[in-house]
């Protein structure tokens, strides 16, 4: 059984035992549940079911998977419960040595730095988990998790999972009593939420679905070829009928142009059947308050200098991505910005296609401040 489907299996049996259900995993791969009399009622299911999230399944049970429907199912049992939840967590672990830790994982090809200080304190982790529904000619669905730490605005990717097994655990820890909100890093304003998430969700969409597209991709290429092909015979034999022809050609010539029409619509009517239409879904956003060692850096570029805090989390062993003001991305190298000191990917400093110039775009987002010209790489970063 794949770490998914286990998942799957686990948040299945949780959601059953808070409904109400009395709950046991059975091999292979599987739970089996005798159901209370409304679950009974909502569901049209019998008092006794039993559910198989792997490749092999015990005997009598239903396949779930992410994209059978028992995902929404389960979802509607939960409904607005569960959507939104804070966790605060205390591990225990001793700090590596920082500046060797700095020294490797901060790329700055354009700035030097200097490590200011090093100190314990709190952050806070904002994770979203986000279900998707791709629909085309075939349907896929999916999940995916991210988050940012609030101190400082870097991407949790590098280890998501290992903050989302925390929160899971967080419910049978002994409780942690964080320091007061105010002490804690100050939630972003809407808009700064919308425009993280705007641009750092289409990579993460683009990434899970990358190998639907390309098989859908091969597909669409292979009956395009097919068609073509098809209709390139009908025109070659009508062509040469048409040069055999000693009278009234008019006849061939209008099937010509008719196998050319039919052929065109045929292409329309592919584009339209593969055609791709993405959907996505806020399940639940979960705030994990932890204790942190937080380094503070001296960033300098040329004349300007900032200071930028990043955190090691004792839970996963590892420090923040740096992060990227402009696309929020998590991985990659970055430069900083001449005008306001801006860190960004190498993408947010890109040269401009017309007339050469490197520009941030979190100070320029909309065109270039050299010739003017429209940049549409804001909403795609």
């Amino acid at each position: 059984m794949t770490e998914s489907s286990e998942r799957f299996r686990h948040f299945a049996a949780h959601t059953l035992e808070h409904a109400g259900a009395l709950v046991e995993a059975i091999e292979p791969a599987g739970i089996e549940a005798m159901l209370p009399d409304e679950l009974q009622r909502a569901w049209r299911a019998p008092e006794f079911l039993r559910l198989g999230f792997g490749s092999e399944i015990p005997a009598a049970a239903e396949r779930a998977s992410l994209e059978s429907i028992w995902l929404e199912r389960f979802g509607e049992l939960l409904g607005a419960s569960g959507q939104q939840l804070c966790y605060a967590i205390q591990p225990q672990a001793p700090a590596p040595s920082l500046e060797r830790l700095i020294e490797h994982h901060v790329e700055l090809p354009n700035a030097v730095y200097r490590i200011l200080s090093s100190e314990t304190a709190w952050t806070r982790y904002v994770l979203f988990v986000f279900r998707y529904t791709a629909m085309s000619e075939e349907k896929r669905e999916g999940i995916i998790r991210l988050g940012f730490n609030l101190a400082n605005g870097s991407a949790l990717d590098p280890f998501i999972d290992v903050l989302f097994d925390a929160a899971l655990a967080a419910d049978t820890a002994p409780a942690v009593t964080p320091p007061a909100l105010n002490q804690l890093p100050a939630d972003w304003a809407a808009a700064k939420w919308q425009k993280a998430l705007s641009r750092t969700l289409p990579a993460h969409v683009n990434h899970h679905l990358a190998p639907f597209v390309s098989g859908m991709q091969r597909r669409l290429e292979r009956d395009l070829e097919r068609i073509h092909d098809y209709f390139s015979g009908l025109r070659l034999e009508a062509w040469r009928k048409l040069q055999k022809a000693k009278g009234d050609t008019a006849r061939e010539q209008l099937r010509i142009e008719a196998a050319e029409r039919e052929y065109q619509a045929k292409v329309v009517d592919l584009k339209q059947k593969y055609d791709l239409r993405v959907t996505l879904e806020l399940v639940q956003t979960l705030e994990l308050r932890s204790p942190v060692h937080r380094v503070t850096l001296l960033i300098k570029r040329r004349k300007g200098e900032r200071k930028l805090t990043l955190d090691w989390n004792p839970l996963a062993r590892q420090l923040d991505p740096m992060p990227c003001e402009w696309s929020f991305a998590a991985h990659g190298p970055r430069m900083v910005c001449d005008d306001k000191l801006h860190i960004v990917s190498l993408a947010g400093h890109a040269a401009c296609a017309e007339c050469g110039k490197e520009y941030c775009r979190v100070c320029s987002p909309r065109r270039c401040p050299k010739c003017g010209r429209e940049d549409g790489s804001d909403a795609k970063p």
